[in-house]
């Protein structure tokens, strides 16, 4: 078929509007596509490893210059290495990141912070197309409390913030127009693999229906094993109106009345209840009682071919597919093939470790003071250590 005709059946990953009551551009239709989506990775087990392992080959062993590394940028303390990894984490996840800077009286950057990826929205462009503001919102779900509380999203409790300009002109004019420096709050830095100002898909987009298949699976085993009847006999005997459940060995014997009948059957569920003789009394005529074999059904079987499938796409969406065919045994478990399969991804990971090395790079070189004099801001990538761990848990 014609591109355009297979377009009309496609739709674009994230739609946007404009909300003119709180001055932003939607991040997806209800404007929650980057909660949604992460709701999504975090309820997937497949989707959660790939996207802890994509986090922790971005951030490698942190910055090759360890007392750059160390170096305090804020007043809570955070270091260099601790904000890192979070931006690593926003990266894994969202294909982006967000910090926020705070400026002296000299138009000096002083102070660097984090700001999660998920909190910030683009506000509307002006008639040159030109973005001037971020906004930040501490959850755009509107469930977060404070001081008991529920933080609405209305324009109230949200802080609109310059956008990155580390040109000394701009932030004293910026100082200025806000009433001095007391109350300026300073620069956001929202930058993405995606290009400038624009939302993007979250790494795994492409695999969300297939993660979201995989918590629907995680589910059926868990049913299978703990709601799924499993008992191995039903003994069916005349007129008295209970029932009892007993133990192969002769141990838990408990008597049902009739009302209790129906809810007496939750107590043959499940894997606690495995191989229990149930003892079902009906009003009949038979002179003895009648035992019926009862075989469960396995829900697992049904599902072998959608769990491979599904767990395959996901590895191969982020890249992982050397992790997985080590995982289903398709190759050996040795240290040259875990070393090789750490090369290998570390080349899959060299772009976003370059772009925050760009990132970094721009904001230090706006720093107060010199707190890198080689000017090296290069990551460590992660390698493999044959006694099985890597350099950066040593």
């Amino acid at each position: 078929m014609k591109v355009k005709e297979l377009s009309k059946k496609s739709s674009p990953r994230i739609d946007n509007k404009f909300v003119q009551a709180l001055n932003i551009q939607t991040y997806g239709e209800d404007n929650l596509y980057p909660q949604a989506f992460r709701d999504i990775v975090h309820a997937s087990p497949s989707g959660n490893e790939c996207i802890d392992r994509l986090a922790d080959f971005i951030e490698g062993n942190g910055f090759k210059d360890e007392l750059f590394s160390e170096y305090v940028i804020n007043r809570r303390g955070d270091t260099v290495d601790e904000v890192h990894c979070r931006m690593c984490q926003d990266m894994a996840m969202f294909n982006g990141i967000s910090l926020h800077v705070n400026y002296n009286v000299f138009g000096e950057i002083v102070e660097l912070n984090h700001v999660p990826f998920e909190n910030c929205r683009l506000t509307e462009p002006d008639e040159n197309g030109v973005i001037s503001k971020i906004a930040i919102h501490p959850d755009w779900t509107g469930k977060k409390t404070r001081n008991g509380k529920t933080i609405q999203v209305k324009k109230d409790n949200i802080d609109y913030i310059d956008v990155f300009n580390p040109i000394k002109e701009v932030v004293l004019a910026q100082i200025e127009h806000a009433g001095g420096i007391e109350n300026y709050k300073g620069q956001v830095l929202w930058i993405t693999l995606f290009g400038n100002y624009e939302y993007p898909v979250g790494k795994g987009d492409k695999v969300a229906t297939e993660m979201s298949t995989d918590e629907g699976l995680s589910n059926v085993k868990y049913r299978n094993v703990r709601c799924n009847f499993m008992p191995s006999t039903i003994m069916l005997s005349k007129k008295a109106n209970s029932v009892t459940q007993t133990g192969l060995d002769g141990s838990e014997s408990i008597d049902y009345d009739n009302d209790e009948v129906m809810n007496s059957l939750t107590k043959i569920q499940g894997d606690k209840n495995l191989g229990k003789i149930v003892e079902i009394t009906v009003e009949a005529d038979e002179e003895k009682p009648e035992f019926v074999n009862m075989d469960s059904k396995n829900y697992d079987k049904e599902f072998e071919v959608t769990d491979s499938s599904v767990t395959e796409r996901i590895y191969s969406a982020f890249g992982q597919e050397p992790w997985y065919c080590i995982r289903k045994g398709k190759i050996g478990f040795s240290g040259d093939i875990l070393s090789d399969a750490f090369e290998y991804y570390n080349s899959i990971v060299s772009r976003q470790q370059r772009f925050i090395e760009r990132v970094i790079t721009r904001i230090f070189k706006y720093w107060f003071e010199p707190v890198n004099p080689s000017n090296d801001y290069s990551i460590t990538p992660l390698r493999y250590v044959q006694n099985g761990s890597s350099d950066k848990n040593e």
